[in-house]
């Protein structure tokens, strides 16, 4: 299964790797925001198991694991980086040594100096798709951001760029960029946001969906008594806006919904997960799953989603009946 990069054109498989997991622990004072500790062979060797499986799109950020997982990506790319396209992401301000969050910076300068630090621990010249890591940033101050990135492309620093918001008036703000092609947002089976798919396909902007399997809920690995460890950004120290876990264990009003679903999305032999992911590709054409991984064996049961494809017109509409919207 192929798809577009929105109106870039660009060809990528359906399925991308979220990189957030692999960068390892970091943190904003003494809350969490990695998904705890990392073996940076594994995931090494999970990246190679993905492009050995047609994988081409991988998304990181700058900040993840304060720098960590755009290194340890560029490490294992290496020279087959032309083969991929490499989205990341701009904003945060962090202390590679101590791992801490400091801030953040959309000057343009700031923009600047981060599009550098990424292209370095990259190892690579050009980034494919540079996205504006601010969910909530003010529409009326989000115009110098636009300006910088489309002088980027110019200087051919960067090929597209795009906003990480789930609000559909700053992904409408962001579309009206030419070289504007692709918005990434919170989605899932669980979790829909209509008015942010509807800008996509208005605009014909890839949607990349973060949180594809709800933080791990929708791998059918989590039950009411799961525990993340004190690293994880889903521990009892999460930040405010964690949803899916509460009080360091999984939602109960969240595993409620889906198990509720479970029969649907394990269709025709699919785990969870990858039923979660069929769901995706059903809800839209402009979708592009990028669930996280830490092992070989996860990028292997995400990437064995692509052998069954999107869920039938019937199951979206019978999910959408379960869940009552």
């Amino acid at each position: 299964m192929k798809r577009k990069l929105g109106r870039s054109g660009v060809e990528v498989s359906a399925l991308g790797m979220g990189c957030w997991a692999i960068g390892g622990p970091f943190w904003n004072g003494e809350t969490p925001l990695g998904w705890g500790d990392v073996d940076d062979e594994e995931s090494i060797r999970a990246i190679h198991a993905a492009l050995d499986l047609g994988i081409t799109l991988f998304d990181t950020a700058n900040v993840y694991g304060a720098g960590h997982s755009e290194q340890v990506l560029g490490r294992a790319l290496g020279k087959r980086r032309p083969q991929v396209v490499i989205a990341t992401k701009f904003n945060a301000v962090f202390d590679e040594n101590t791992r801490q969050v400091k801030g953040s910076d959309v000057t343009p300068e700031g923009i600047r100096k981060a599009c550098q630090e990424s292209l370095r621990r990259l190892g690579t010249d050009y980034i494919d798709l540079y996205q504006f890591h601010a969910n909530d940033h003010p529409v009326a101050e989000a115009g110098p951001v636009r300006d910088t990135l489309e002088a980027l492309v110019k200087e051919g620093k960067i090929r597209a760029y795009g906003w990480s918001t789930d609000f559909a008036d700053r992904a409408e703000y962001f579309a009206q960029g030419p070289k504007c092609t692709a918005i990434q947002l919170q989605l899932n089976v669980l979790d829909d946001n209509p008015a942010v798919i509807a800008v996509c396909e208005k605009h014909n902007l890839a949607a990349l969906n973060r949180g594809p399997l709800a933080m791990g809920l929708l791998t059918g690995k989590y039950t009411a008594e799961t525990r993340p460890s004190a690293k994880d950004v889903r521990s009892e120290k999460a930040p405010e806006w964690m949803k899916y876990f509460k009080n360091g264990k999984p939602s109960p009003e969240w595993l409620k919904k889906r198990d509720a679903i479970r029969e649907i999305l394990t269709s025709k032999g699919r785990t969870v997960s990858q039923g979660a992911l069929a769901w995706l590709w059903a809800r839209s054409e402009k979708t592009l799953p990028i669930p996280g991984f830490r092992t070989v064996d996860q990028v292997k049961e995400n990437a064995g989603a692509l052998e069954f494809g999107p869920l039938a017109k019937a199951q979206m509409k019978e999910i959408n009946s379960i869940l009552e919207r």
